[in-house]
């Protein structure tokens, strides 16, 4: 039915091919999931032409709705922004945003929805179901659990994360790492007219590996913690890139965030981060003031070794920072 590429933020895109019978799954779970109501007004944000919207393309004409076509950027970050007269629902899907990111944008009045998938599943199948419970817990503790990815949605027929060597669940304790795997109707058909490609992602009876390198906490919500291309191995230890951003997203002065893996001769590898600060700012922070913000936050050996001030980052059509371009500035100079 439908022929999608992947972004290519770590290689090459592919060309990922659906299924009717996939599609349908998939729109049928997001609009459960999403609790879209008959005749909605639908802001969209996300462009059609990834995932098909995800999947809210075919969605919205099935519950009837009126589709209002802007882009939304960065509103949480917009200077003199008031917050909203009513409350506006965001769904957002994709890495997980940082704890400081979620509290400055419901502070204005949004409620995000935190969901999980990829252009191989059609659309989102994992969603951070929200317990009435956690409302009464402290901003920072809200913000936290929902920067989680949370379980399946009814859409998806299982979902695991395996140890990358001998498959085996890992323990549902929030600190076992392992990649993400998932088995269910909407997974894509296959990569087009790559055969390699499809057999090393799709294996173990029909289990789709992601690439994606996540924890089951106790009480089995999913929390990714990086692409495994984007795990940095310096001096033997394993660094989560996305921790290390989740720390710099909470400089105030800081816009956007990639950290990637430099060549070291000592060290193999060493994390560098690529910043864009806020155009608004009066004073600018250093490199150096950077580095040592992290430093008072996170163990030494997990800080960026070093860091470099950009006006903005290379980012796909569909707004993903390119991490194998920066890693290749960086590189090239080293």
């Amino acid at each position: 039915m439908a022929l999608n590429y992947t972004s290519g933020t770590t290689s090459s895109p592919k060309g990922v091919v659906h299924c009717h019978r996939g599609l349908f799954i998939i729109t049928v779970s997001s609009l459960i999931d999403w609790s879209i109501p008959n005749q909605p007004v639908f802001l969209w944000t996300l462009p059609m032409f990834h995932a098909n919207g995800w999947s809210y393309s075919w969605g919205m004409a099935a519950v009837g709705g009126t589709n209002i076509c802007l882009l939304l950027n960065m509103l949480s970050s917009a200077p003199s922004t008031k917050p909203l007269d009513r409350p506006v629902k965001i769904l957002t899907s994709g890495a997980s945003p940082p704890a400081a990111v979620l509290l400055r944008t419901e502070s204005l009045g949004f409620v995000v929805s935190h969901s999980y998938g990829l252009t191989e599943t059609a659309g989102f199948v994992v969603s951070c179901a929200w317990k009435s419970q956690w409302n009464t817990l402290a901003d920072t503790e809200r913000a936290r659990l929902k920067a989680r990815q949370g379980v399946r949605t009814i859409g998806l027929a299982d979902m695991d994360v395996v140890h990358p060597e001998t498959g085996m669940s890992v323990k549902h304790d929030g600190q076992s790492q392992g990649e993400i795997v998932f088995r269910g109707g909407s997974i894509m058909l296959g990569y087009l007219k790559d055969q390699e490609g499809s057999s090393l992602c799709m294996r173990d009876n029909d289990w789709f590996y992601t690439g994606d390198i996540g924890v089951v906490h106790s009480d089995g919500y999913l929390e990714i913690k990086d692409r495994s291309k984007d795990v940095i191995i310096s001096g033997g230890a394993n660094l989560s890139s996305a921790e290390v951003e989740w720390v710099l997203y909470m400089n105030p002065a800081i816009n956007e965030v990639a950290l990637v893996a430099q060549r070291d001769k000592f060290w193999g590898k060493r994390p560098c981060a690529f910043v864009s600060l806020k155009w608004e700012l009066s004073k600018k922070p250093t490199e150096e003031a950077i580095i040592e913000f992290c430093r008072a936050r996170l163990p030494h050996y997990m800080a960026p070794k070093s860091l470099i001030i950009k006006d903005e980052l290379p980012k796909t059509a569909t707004g993903k920072i390119e991490k194998f371009v920066l890693r290749e500035i960086v590189n090239a100079v080293n």
